[in-house]
């Protein structure tokens, strides 16, 4: 089925104007919005989280909270900002919740002899890459999961994400020199985790 001309039209526009448009109704320019932002938002949560089923389930209800509170974006922040900063939110709950979950006691599984608990999926499959790439990948991956949740928040959004450091600033709501500091920081201690892999030759 070929896109309806409101459909091209929204193609063209800048998220300024989605959201614009989305907030008059047009439900395309809701689509469109979906389209450019999945793939963006489910690499920065999944480099934030470090778990698939999670990261879906984050993206998910960032797009449904974009959608249930697009009245409340206004123009003075670029859209980008927003939909982060919603989505760095929903993660850092996510992530708490996790971590609380973790700190159980073992003598609390056995208390309860009928309470099941879930044991993490190593097996997913992603698409089909480069196995150098992928190797790369994992261990980068590996390497976030290692650092201070405070640093890799923002190491990703300003070395994956390519966020400025002004944007990053808006976003999280922390001053300059300490989005500069935590994002030095966690550079250091990345390239401590991985020097093995980008040692000069």
């Amino acid at each position: 089925m070929a896109p309806s001309e409101e459909g091209k039209n929204t193609v063209k526009l800048t998220d300024e104007e989605l959201i614009f448009r989305f907030q008059q109704g047009e439900m395309e320019a809701y689509n469109e919005i979906v389209a450019r932002y999945k793939d963006r938002l489910t690499n920065y949560i999944y480099r934030y989280v470090g778990n698939y089923d999670d990261c879906d389930d984050i993206v998910q209800d960032t797009f449904v909270k974009v959608y249930v509170s697009k009245h409340l974006y206004k123009e003075i922040a670029k859209f980008s900002t927003w939909i982060y900063t919603i989505a760095i939110n929903l993660a850092k709950t996510k992530v708490v919740k996790a971590q609380k979950y973790k700190t159980f006691s073992i003598s609390d599984v056995y208390d309860d002899e009928n309470k099941d608990f879930d044991l993490p999926d190593e097996a997913y499959g992603g698409p089909e890459v480069d196995a150098n790439s992928k190797f790369l990948s994992a261990h980068i991956q590996k390497a976030l999961e290692q650092i201070n949740e405070n640093y890799r928040e923002l190491v990703i959004l300003r070395d994956i994400e390519d966020f400025s450091y002004e944007e990053i600033v808006d976003m999280t709501g922390l001053p300059m020199g300490t989005v500069k500091s935590r994002i030095n920081r966690g550079r250091e201690k990345l390239q401590e985790l991985l020097k093995d892999i980008y040692k000069e030759e």
